[in-house]
């Protein structure tokens, strides 16, 4: 996260409610990790970037919303596989794998959850995850 700092990125908590949920700590610190990471990677300075957690009927909601370039719809499926790097789109290479979102996904998944990509208020890219309570 100094990177944020460094960036002078507003990284702000939107909403907070305590959940608990039947998982290993270390899978839950891999998801929120893995996507913050990106966030932070793929936001301008001095940009935006607001996290979400919450509960919405039997589902933990954990949501991360940034202002940067965004992943256009055509390209967000690909954006979940493993070493995929998103050049032609909007989103560029900023260095990196591109493992972060497949390794979240995997997690989620194997959890019995779901991840969504689409348009943040903010303008650009907002996950959202549902990991079942």
């Amino acid at each position: 996260m100094e990177l944020a700092l460094a960036k002078s990125i507003d990284l702000g908590l939107e909403q907070h409610e305590e959940l608990w949920l039947e998982t290993q700590s270390s899978a839950l610190h891999s998801i929120v990790y893995n996507l913050l990471d990106n966030a932070i990677k793929y936001t301008p300075e001095q940009g935006v970037i607001n996290v979400s957690i919450y509960q919405q009927d039997q589902q933990a909601i954990v949501q991360i919303e940034d202002s940067g370039p965004g992943i256009e719809p055509e390209f967000r499926a690909d954006a979940l596989r493993p070493f995929v790097r998103l050049e032609g789109s909007r989103n560029r290479s900023t260095g990196g794998t591109g493992l972060g979102l497949a390794i979240a996904s995997d997690i989620i998944l194997g959890h019995g959850g779901e991840m969504t990509l689409d348009d943040s208020p903010l303008g650009g890219l907002r996950v959202t995850v549902q990991l079942p309570i």
